[in-house]
């Protein structure tokens, strides 16, 4: 189950190139958790998702992947396990 986490969706990273970006501490870091922390976030670049699709189909693919892989993050799971799964 997720909770205290938000999903926004943004132009374009300002200094990167990127799709989407988890910021946050994943669950599997967290000592205590509760009380008034702010979210953890999840952010999805629109242009440059749409940017690597060419049709409809690929593009609801690729926000499904991006969110998946964003949201895996939040869970614990580091770029190299999501690799292995088949997430990239």
């Amino acid at each position: 189950m997720m909770e205290n986490i938000v999903v926004v969706v943004e132009d374009a990273h300002p200094e990167e190139d990127l799709l989407g970006l988890y910021e946050g501490v994943p669950l599997t870091e967290r000592d205590d958790y509760g009380g008034m922390t702010m979210p953890d976030r999840v952010t999805l670049y629109r242009l440059p998702i749409c940017g690597v699709c060419d049709n409809e189909d690929e593009l609801l693919d690729e926000i499904m992947v991006t969110v998946v892989h964003e949201v895996a993050h939040h869970f614990g799971i580091d770029d190299d396990t999501l690799h292995q799964l088949g997430w990239d």
